[in-house]
């Protein structure tokens, strides 16, 4: 069974556009629109990797990764901020609050598979 990682964007383009370079590397992906969406998606599977975006309507990324940090299931779980926010400020929100890599839009497919294989551990 592969990999499984959770894109959550409120850009249907930007999770189809993740979720091609994710399943052509093997990965099994689950696609939310935005952090409550997301939050309602985890059921105490395995997930090896989040892949979220920042501004997005009903619970932006910041809020979302702060309330998969209280889940014990997904404490532990790596994940990439992938934004068009680039400011440094921004950042050390999203570090403060657990993120381990902050890709920035418009991304090259290979740079975020890069920030992935360094987080998912084969």
């Amino acid at each position: 069974m592969g990999k499984t990682v959770l894109v959550v964007d409120d850009s249907a383009s930007i999770r189809q556009v993740v979720g091609i370079a994710l399943k052509s590397a093997g990965y099994d992906v689950i696609e939310a629109a935005d952090g409550k969406d997301a939050l309602g998606k985890l059921s105490g599977q395995k997930i090896h990797l989040v892949i979220s975006d920042v501004n997005m309507p009903n619970m932006d990324g910041i809020t979302f990764l702060k309330e998969l940090k209280k889940l014990p299931a997904y404490k532990f779980t790596p994940v990439i901020m992938l934004t068009t926010e680039s400011q440094e400020s921004r950042k050390q929100e999203g570090q403060a609050a657990g993120a381990r890599a902050w890709v920035v839009k418009p991304f090259q497919p290979a740079q975020m598979m890069a920030a992935v294989a360094k987080l998912i551990l084969p």
